[in-house]
């Protein structure tokens, strides 16, 4: 399947054919590393997860991930058997073992745990929480940054909390890969997806952004997932004395702004220049989009 246009698309690295991967405690080749049919994930997706980026040595916002992770782990019930300092050590371990200090994107998964038969029940967990660590060499595409992606307004719509909570970074994500699927149908790169109430939420993977004047306006997070990446974008804005508006806003404000860009944390700040066909601002990644780009940067690697 061709995923050069995803937005979640990366530059292909051969080395990422022989990294290892830690699985409970073990360092093993990437074809080897396997988990049980009967594991929480596996089974329902029981479990959290981060995604997290390496840059010139220095994870990004680790604490602020490992926060996320153990906040997420505790609404569920969920014992990681592991402390934060544990995590960050087998963090480094992995990282050490493949001498990756540059251009690496982590991805820490957790789940309940081996299970004596597949089912809902969590009192059927035999053993600890399951903790994989997949590093790899990842780069953004370049044309993503010079072009801009399109987008999508899907029908399915994200979820207030006491339906799925998207703060949540659970490996559930069956409706977010739903309308990933009619973007992707309709010839986009990701899926915009609208709240319970048909305001603006996020992406389908990402955090969404527009602009107007020098304004930049997301979402509230009411009804969609509060990205780390999201939130240093804010915070480098606002440092320099711009403003941001975590707002309730519509598709038709949408339709008009001057530019629009996603935030995560593979492409950090990444232009979109069309949106259900429309072009956005002139068509190009924007002046302002690139301002808040190196504002972020400078930000998380101060």
């Amino acid at each position: 399947m061709n995923t050069s246009a995803s937005a979640q698309g990366y530059v292909a690295d051969p080395r990422n054919e022989t990294v290892l991967v830690y699985v409970d405690g073990q360092l093993v080749p990437r074809r080897d590393a396997v988990v049980s049919v009967f594991d929480s994930g596996f089974v329902l997706g029981d479990g959290v997860w981060e995604g997290l980026r390496v840059i010139d040595g220095h994870v990004l916002q680790l604490e602020a991930h490992l926060e996320r992770m153990f906040e997420g782990a505790n609404s569920i019930a969920l014992d990681i058997g592991r402390t934060r300092e544990d995590l960050k050590n087998a963090i480094r371990q992995t990282l050490d073992a493949n001498d990756m200090t540059d251009g690496v994107h982590i991805r820490l998964m957790v789940s309940r745990g081996l299970k004596s038969t597949p089912n809902q029940d969590p009192r059927f967990v035999i053993g600890k929480a399951t903790v994989v660590i997949v590093a790899e060499y990842k780069s953004p595409r370049p044309a993503a940054k010079t072009k801009g992606l399109s987008l999508f307004t899907s029908t399915f719509r994200t979820s207030g909390p006491d339906i799925f909570d998207l703060r949540l970074n659970s490996h559930s994500r069956l409706n977010l890969i739903q309308a990933l699927i009619q973007a992707i149908n309709a010839g986009a790169d990701e899926a915009l997806m609208l709240d319970p109430r048909g305001f603006v939420a996020s992406c389908n993977s990402t955090n969404f952004f527009i602009v107007r004047g020098r304004e930049l306006w997301t979402s509230t997070g009411s009804f969609s997932f509060k990205g780390l990446t999201q939130k240093a974008v804010i915070d480098s804005w606002q440092s320099k004395g711009n403003i941001v508006r975590e707002k309730d806003f519509t598709l038709a404000e949408v339709y008009s702004a001057d530019e629009a860009f996603i935030t995560g944390t593979l492409g950090g700040v990444t232009p979109v220049v069309r949106i259900d066909g429309r072009t956005i601002g002139g068509g190009l990644p924007g002046a302002v989009t690139a301002e808040a780009e190196e504002a972020y940067k400078d930000w998380v690697l101060r």
